[in-house]
């Protein structure tokens, strides 16, 4: 088998900075769920690039932040052993340095793998001071090996970004088949679809309180039928994720059933279910029993 430049690239940062979108559009379709709610990716996610010349596994990581519960405990320490574990990092941000991005930047320290500052949602800012003014209020704050203002929602400067990645890659004998482009399960795809759709049509207190699992699934006729349950903390999110007359699962289900047949190309029947586990998150064996290990 002929060598290619082959590699694991972390993408790290704050919470909502984007890092979901620019793992979509480096693999060319949705293998991580996105949304404007903070805290959306809970587990590492690969997404599996492969080229003519590369092989490029990139890490999609939960945002770093200073967890306030056990859920919140596990997303950092997902996204730290991402930091020790790869060759390369892609740090975004989307705005000047703020005293809380140490609690990303600290985590730098001590490791061999090159940083690369990313700075995302170009397309937002107003003018190109706008973009030197993130890149000044970072100097000093590590020695970051090059600065690369992008659009991950755009796709601006990402070839740029790809080109300089590849490069500083060994030649190695490539981890995964040419046609995988993740190493997600499509049940865990399938949940993590449904929760989203969760996170879209939800507000406040519920998206962060929301955990989907797959009850059962099974594919018969060229038809997944699938029964997966929505857990939430409290009675009151059960009845607004119901909504009158049942409307609002109805809605959801709905566009998670188009959403699974759009990314998967398989068609489904979905039920979905709703149960309460008062404060899941705060105890490590709720986690460990609703796939957070």
């Amino acid at each position: 088998m002929s060598k290619k430049k082959v590699g694991f690239v972390g993408i790290v940062g704050r919470p909502n900075v984007g890092k979901s979108t620019l793992l979509n559009y480096l693999i060319g379709e949705k293998v991580a769920i996105t949304s404007d709610k903070p805290q959306t990716t809970r587990n590492q996610i690969l997404g599996i690039r492969n080229t003519d010349t590369s092989q490029i596994i990139f890490v999609d990581t939960p945002g770093i932040h200073k967890p306030r519960h056990a859920l919140g405990e596990y997303l950092d320490e997902q996204a730290i052993g991402a930091i020790k574990g790869v060759d390369l990092i892609l740090y975004m941000v989307d705005d000047v340095y703020k005293p809380a991005e140490y609690h990303v930047i600290k985590h730098f320290q001590n490791i061999e793998a090159k940083v690369l500052l990313v700075i995302n949602k170009i397309d937002l800012l107003k003018s190109r001071s706008s973009v030197d003014d993130i890149i000044v209020s970072y100097l000093g704050q590590y020695d970051f090996y090059g600065v690369y203002p992008i659009s991950s929602l755009e796709g601006t400067h990402i070839e740029h970004l790809l080109e300089d990645v590849e490069e500083l890659l060994e030649e190695n004998e490539v981890f995964y088949p040419e046609e995988q482009t993740t190493t997600q399960s499509d049940f865990t795809r399938m949940s993590e679809l449904i929760r989203e759709k969760v996170l879209y049509h939800t507000q406040e207190e519920v998206p962060h309180s929301v955990a989907v699992i797959v009850d059962y699934a099974e594919m018969k006729d060229g038809v997944y039928n699938l029964y997966a349950s929505i857990i939430v903390e409290r009675p009151s999110q059960k009845n607004i994720l119901i909504g009158k007359g049942g409307q609002m699962i109805k809605k959801i289900g709905t566009d998670a059933r188009k959403d699974i047949n759009k990314t998967l190309g398989t068609k489904v029947h979905l039920e979905l279910w709703v149960k309460v586990i008062k404060n899941w998150r705060q105890k490590q064996t709720n986690l460990q029993g609703l796939g957070y290990e």
